[in-house]
């Protein structure tokens, strides 16, 4: 059988000059950085990138190890390993790029959860990052490469460099990429589950699976929490191995953020007309490539806590978006009605309350199960 790289974990970045942070950026000196992850498909091998994805700098790797996690930042020893790029132990991730290691010839498997520890011995400066990761990250001092628990260990909840995985697989394996905000990543959802609703969905399928792209607070239109989505295709879809779908889900933050970064009223929301047009550049441009685009409706906000986020132009433009997603008239090749699956009977502006987690803008595990569980599998023959 022939068999080829495909993507089994991704992870999208935030540039850490950014005008607007959903947390605070940092970096690393002299220190060893722990982070997990968890396998969405299998192979018969694996190899792991780094990304050091809008860096000014090269990053340099003194050394890094892989291992199957125990809890929190305890790794299992009799299954640590050195990853070596291109034969040396030792590496830069350079400045906009990524790293990629030597294969690492040992089967993996579904669900597998794996740890990567670096070693940073230079001064990092403050480092491409995701806020919402897989689960929270350790750093401790030193060089703690392999061992089994950290020493003066603290917490990351932020993830760091992009850790990816590819499995080595059947060449005919194909796999979606969820990509959007933060409704793909996962936000609100338990940390360390992998209970975003594109994760839940992808433990449905028979065949293939799902990565995800998501950025909590990303925008269709507009650079402001990471690069708006248009200008993300082409690293952070059509650059993904295996890929044949996409799921999209986005367009909450065009329409609430300008009002919460500038309560009371909204200072650049997009009109519905601009998110149609948006939506349909992003869905030809992807079907271009070959891939089958599959959208979603915008989720619900009425009475989210986040000040100045819920407004009427705003409800307003999502109803129109979403009527315009449910006709006959997009560009999609199909379209999953997210809103539906979780939006409360009595008032479909606002999720319902058992799948709200809390602020009103974002589902828990629940609901993120429910709306996994309302996408018709056919729509992903992978």
């Amino acid at each position: 059988m022939t068999t080829t790289w495909i993507a089994a974990h991704r992870t999208a970045l935030i540039s850490p000059d950014g005008t607007f942070h959903l947390a605070e950026p940092r970096g690393f000196a002299d220190q060893t950085l722990r982070q997990s992850l968890r396998l969405a498909g299998g192979g018969e091998a694996l190899r792991i990138s780094l990304s050091n994805r809008y860096g000014e700098e090269p990053v340099e790797i003194g050394g890094a190890h892989l291992a199957v996690r125990t809890t929190g930042h305890g790794i299992d020893p009799a299954t640590g390993l050195t990853l070596t790029f291109g034969g040396t132990s030792t590496a830069k991730i350079p400045a906009g790029g990524e790293l990629l290691s030597d294969p690492v010839e040992r089967p993996v498997t579904a669900g597998q959860e794996l740890t990567v520890t670096l070693y940073l011995p230079g001064d990092t400066g403050p480092t491409p990052y995701s806020a919402v990761p897989y689960d929270t990250g350790h750093v401790a001092p030193g060089d703690q490469l392999s061992a089994e628990r950290l020493r003066d260990a603290e917490e990351v909840t932020t993830g760091h460099f992009g850790i990816g995985a590819d499995v080595r697989a059947p060449e005919d394996t194909r796999i979606a990429v969820a990509f959007g905000d933060s409704w793909i990543e996962g936000a609100a959802t338990t940390p360390g589950r992998d209970h975003s609703f594109p994760a839940v969905l992808s433990r449905r399928l028979t065949r293939g699976w799902i990565v995800g792209r998501g950025i909590s607070g990303n925008r269709l239109l507009t650079d402001e929490v990471g690069e708006h989505l248009l200008a993300r295709v082409d690293h952070d879809v059509l650059t993904v191995p295996g890929a044949s779908h996409v799921l999209v889900h986005i367009g909450l933050n065009d329409l609430g953020m300008p009002g919460f970064r500038a309560h009371p009223a909204p200072a650049d929301a997009p009109t519905a007309a601009d998110l149609v047009a948006g939506l349909t550049t992003l869905a030809e441009r992807l079907r271009a490539a070959g891939l089958t685009v599959i959208g979603s409706t915008l989720g619900p906000y009425r009475g989210t806590v986040y000040e100045g986020y819920d407004t009427e132009s705003g409800q307003a433009a999502r109803r129109e978006v979403n009527a315009w997603l449910l006709g006959d008239a997009h560009p999609f090749d199909a379209v999953v009605d997210v809103a539906a699956a979780v939006a409360d009977p009595a008032d479909p502006e606002r999720i319902r309350a058992e799948f709200d987690s809390g602020d009103g803008l974002h589902v828990n595990d629940a609901g993120a199960t429910a709306i996994a569980d309302a996408v018709d599998l056919s729509l992903l023959r992978l």
